[in-house]
């Protein structure tokens, strides 16, 4: 045989040992797919999440369920048996770290596409009232091959060593070892310390009180963002969505009065519930003024995350029915949050600065 005839052959053997591995690795990925891209948890493996920016599209495209927990990385310590017991739902979670009104309405987006809803619980940070009104996903860097429908870029999710060799055996083993819990879902509470001296040691208090914002500072941005979500609320009907506002610490009013923000964000707050509560399928339910949370430090690890015996908290006083804002008595209860905060500045922080425990920023910083 000649040496011409050797070639080929040699060539043929390595393109047809190419393609089988090729075929065997995106096989690999796909069967296992532990981003949830093309299908729910197969061979007895559980949903094994902890990467949102990676997993959420997945799971909101590919997993049964019928209500969703929506909501900032303030939102990814409740347990999601919590709502489905209480509402006899199966829920999820839709998160983004930032909570963005535009990208939690893109992530409501995704869940419609082939769900009926009957629950969204939907967590309002404060800031997210007056943020951009556009996605974020795409400039934060995520990976967008696993959000669009192009399965041309897949191949950066089928052929990628990371997913092969950390990803996948990673969701093998917390699904057959160890007590994992498929609740649990991007939980990150067992990693932290929930206490005075971490909130106040994450707390980098302005030197300065600046002149208070005009109440009416933020309400052009709040316009744009008030019109996404009323979007989704009147497209579905058929979905209670219950929003609320969630508990932060007493640090965050003290730097939000301080920099003069507060006036400004309790009106966002205002306009957003009126323009929320013309809708038979919305309720609001406001834990802002919860001062026995609020102001025992104890419960925080910065100046907003709390711990999850406050998103129990939370979810129990709505099944309750308390602490829900209606249209007759929104106004006077965040009136209350205004005199909450100056309860903040002028009483429940002062003791923390005669003692010395407040950082403040510097220049530098």
């Amino acid at each position: 045989m000649s040496d011409k005839t050797n070639s080929k052959n040699f060539i043929k053997r390595l393109v047809v040992t190419v393609l089988v591995l090729l075929i065997l690795i995106g096989g690999v990925v796909y069967i296992f797919d532990p981003f949830y891209h093309y299908h729910k948890p197969w061979l007895g493996m559980k949903a094994v999440l902890n990467d949102k920016e990676y997993q959420c599209v997945g799971t909101l495209r590919n997993f049964d369920y019928d209500a969703l927990i929506v909501g900032s990385s303030v939102m990814e310590n409740n347990d999601n048996s919590w709502f489905s017991s209480a509402y006899g739902v199966n829920a999820i979670k839709a998160i983004r770290s930032y909570g963005a009104t535009a990208d939690l309405c893109y992530l409501l987006d995704v869940a419609y596409e082939e769900h009926d809803l009957k629950y969204v619980f939907y967590n309002i940070d404060p800031s997210s009232l007056y943020g951009e009104a556009e996605t974020t996903y795409e400039s934060t860097g995520c990976p967008m091959y696993l959000y669009d429908s192009n399965p041309f870029n897949d191949i950066q999710y089928l052929y990628n060593k990371d997913v092969l060799f950390e990803k996948i055996p990673y969701e093998v083993a917390n699904s057959f070892m160890g007590d994992y819990d498929e609740n649990l879902s991007y939980n990150w509470a067992k990693w932290k310390s929930f206490n005075q001296d971490m909130a106040l040691g994450l707390y980098f208090r302005s030197p300065e009180v600046k002149e208070m914002l005009p109440e009416d500072a933020y309400l052009e941005k709040l316009e744009a963002n008030i019109n996404l979500i009323t979007a989704q609320v009147e497209a579905h009907p058929e979905t209670e969505f219950i929003f609320f506002y969630p508990p932060y610490s007493m640090l965050w009013w003290d730097m939000s009065y301080r920099g003069g923000e507060s006036d400004a964000i309790i009106r966002c707050e205002k306009e957003m519930t009126k323009r929320l509560l013309v809708y038979d399928n919305v309720r609001v339910f406001g834990f802002q003024g919860e001062e026995e949370v609020t102001t025992n430090l104890d419960n925080y690890m910065d100046t907003i995350h709390f711990s999850p015996e406050i998103n129990k908290l939370m979810l129990d006083k709505i099944v309750a029915g308390e602490d829900e804002l209606t249209l007759q008595n929104y106004e006077e209860k965040l009136d209350e949050l205004s005199d909450f905060t100056d309860r903040v500045v002028n009483k429940y922080i002062v003791p923390y600065e005669k003692d010395g425990l407040l950082n403040y920023e510097t220049e530098e910083e």
